[in-house]
């Protein structure tokens, strides 16, 4: 059987940062509590020319360029993101227009395009959509974009999280960095831990006048309002990522028809990280349950099994455990923030830059997978590293193209949060930007135009 995978992977991270201590001291938090307990370093953060059409269209161009596609094997490029910016156009069909304005017109007139929506898990789920269709038709190949700004509000229990960025990955058969298995394992409930809902206000509220009248060409007396920043309950989110995850995992070890341990298996273990030390945390569970060779039967006391795992997660074994599956994946997050639907992608990125940069051979290695999106849903998987990965990865320079970000002060970031900053911090060079919104023509407005900065 074909194998099929990632071929190739291309990055955009926002250009701005703030160091998480600058944050920490100004919001009267203990530094180390974010750095060394939730293992934050940096919180990227857009720049006023940029948003998720940007970084992905960044990420988009650097994937075609350095790997040198044809586009005209390009069948499929499907988007996963949170962040869109339209209710009806999708990000995908921003980037399609982007791409023919380079490459060239009717480029890509013949790509399928679309954006999948479900929290941070979108990605995975464009991912595997694209996976299945290079399975059918092995000649073609397909594109993931994953693009997201992970915004929360100011003084709230998820501001030390935020990042932005975008991964573009190159999904094609026999590919070079990765081939994934068949085996799927998905477990989903329908539920409110983490959501970004429209808020209803009376018209009168805003205008100050009772009358039902045309204001900004909204005639209805109430108007919806859309944030960036979610409705969220940090604790039950937790309780939901585990309870998809443990149940995810062993679905997928019924599926493997395992005995044993199946993350033993894996050399290496990708979760959804919205912080860095987020999958030690979560996997502890996992952890305690698999190596007794039972799930939960709900008889348990919930003290003592809290207590339990306490015990497992500051033990030698999981501590070596942690440092050795689990550690690599996490350094780009420290670095950079949530990337929502791409924050899965970039642990693999993460630890894959990791083992190039240390010289490290992994051809063969198995890696794993946990996925999680808050709604809520989470997907186990593997997949086998291939023997041309570093070639595939020489261009990437993750961890370099890292340590060039600028740093920002804390006013800054506050006038960029309240969208008060109108001029760009970091001057664009070889990118594309947000180059204006349409505001006057009434049948374009709203309409978002780019370009290319040189």
């Amino acid at each position: 059987m074909t194998k099929t995978g990632i071929d190739a992977i291309a990055f955009d991270v926002a250009k701005i940062h703030l160091p998480i201590k600058t944050l920490a001291h100004a919001r009267n938090i203990e530094p180390e509590k974010l750095e060394k307990g939730l293992g934050l370093l940096k919180m990227t953060l857009p720049d006023t020319h940029q948003d998720t059409v940007v970084f992905g269209a960044n990420a988009l161009t650097k994937l075609i360029l350095d790997n040198n596609i044809n586009l005209s094997e390009v069948a499929r490029i499907y988007v996963g993101t949170e962040s869109s910016i339209d209710s009806s156009k999708p990000i995908a069909s921003f980037l399609i227009a982007l791409m023919e304005e380079k490459f060239g017109v009717d480029t890509l007139s013949s790509c399928d395009v679309v954006d999948f929506t479900f929290a941070c898990i979108g990605g995975v789920d464009a991912m595997q959509n694209c996976l299945d269709f290079v399975k059918l038709n092995p000649t073609k190949k397909a594109i993931v974009v994953t693009t997201d700004f992970a915004k929360y509000d100011l003084e709230s229990t998820g501001e030390y999280t935020q990042g932005a960025g975008a991964l573009a990955m190159l999904i094609a058969a026999n590919p070079r960095i990765i081939a994934f298995a068949e085996e799927w394992a998905t477990d989903t409930k329908g539920l409110f831990d983490f959501f970004k809902p429209y808020r209803k206000v009376q018209k009168s509220e805003i205008t100050g006048n009772e009358n039902n009248d045309n204001w900004l060409g909204n005639r209805e007396a109430e108007i919806e309002i859309h944030k960036d920043q979610p409705v969220f309950d940090g604790q039950y989110s937790n309780q939901c990522y585990m309870d998809r995850t443990r149940n995810a995992y062993f679905q997928f070890k019924k599926l493997k028809g395992a005995t044993d341990t199946v993350y033993t298996s894996w050399s290496s273990i990708i979760m959804h990280l919205p912080y860095s030390f987020q999958g030690r945390r979560m996997l502890s569970e996992i952890y305690t349950l698999d190596a007794e060779e039972k799930t939960l039967s709900g008889n348990e006391d919930a003290v003592e099994y809290q207590n339990k795992l306490k015990e497992t997660a500051k033990s030698d074994a999981y501590r070596l455990f942690v440092n050795e599956k689990l550690m690599p994946a996490e350094l780009a997050s420290s670095l950079i923030g949530n990337l929502y639907t791409g924050s899965i992608f970039m642990g693999l990125l993460s630890t894959l830059a990791h083992f190039h940069d240390t010289n490290t051979e992994i051809s063969g290695f198995k890696f794993g997978f946990l996925a999680y999106g808050s709604g809520s849903k989470s997907k186990v998987f593997e997949g086998e590293i291939q023997p041309q990965w570093k070639t595939a990865m020489a261009s990437v320079n993750l961890f370099e193209t890292l340590g060039q970000s600028h740093e920002i002060d804390f006013e800054t970031y506050e006038k960029l949060h309240k969208k008060e900053q109108h001029r760009s911090i970091s001057a664009p060079k070889n990118e594309w930007v947000l180059e204006r919104i349409e505001k006057e023509i009434p049948n374009l407005m709203g309409a978002r135009y780019y370009k290319w900065a040189e």
